[in-house]
């Protein structure tokens, strides 16, 4: 039998505000017709969990782009991650012990962006949320909830010069357990 990895696929800004609007039967049809396995998908804004028996997650990502390009004509950014890599990023939230995990997101990134770069990010922003950025993740506090923050996902991309996009704690949490199956 082959080995196969187990990755998290987030795309980036379908079914967002009625627009871009995939099914998730369709989505799961898709990506199993690509040839990847077990694939599951949580509520409906592009979260799958599924099996590759390629590992490579940017040739994945990259077949994943273009199949939903071409059967659906939306272009969304697809970020991958393994359970392991979902584990140590929920291991790291520096605001776990003192945040209502309600107030708690996750900016997925599909790179770690340059030192020069990260140098332009604002902490004060836009008060009295916090970031804190590890490695391919940054990590949201946003005490006055996400609708009410200038912590957008657009900014980061402009000031990163990167793609992502963002989870809250909750399916982050609920997509961990879904990859470890």
């Amino acid at each position: 039998m082959d080995a196969s990895t187990t990755f998290v696929a987030l795309l980036r800004g379908i079914n967002v505000g009625g627009r871009k609007k995939i099914a998730m039967a369709e989505l799961r049809s898709l990506l199993s017709s690509l040839g990847f396995e077990d694939v599951v998908t949580y509520i409906q804004s592009g979260n799958v969990v599924f099996r590759s028996t390629d590992g490579d997650p940017d040739r994945v990502s990259a077949a994943i782009e273009r199949k939903v390009a071409t059967t659906f004509g939306i272009d969304p950014a697809v970020l991958l991650r393994t359970p392991a890599q979902l584990e140590k990023t929920a291991e790291r939230n520096p605001y776990l012990a003192r945040s209502d995990l309600s107030k708690l997101h996750v900016v997925f990134l599909d790179r770690a962006p340059a030192v020069s770069a990260v140098a332009e990010l604002d902490p004060g922003r836009s008060p009295p949320d916090e970031f804190t950025l590890s490695g391919r993740e940054i990590y949201l506090h946003l005490p006055n909830g996400a609708g009410r923050s200038k912590l957008t996902i657009d900014y980061f991309e402009r000031r990163l010069g990167v793609r992502a996009t963002t989870r809250n704690w909750n399916t982050l949490r609920k997509l961990l357990e879904l990859s470890q199956r």
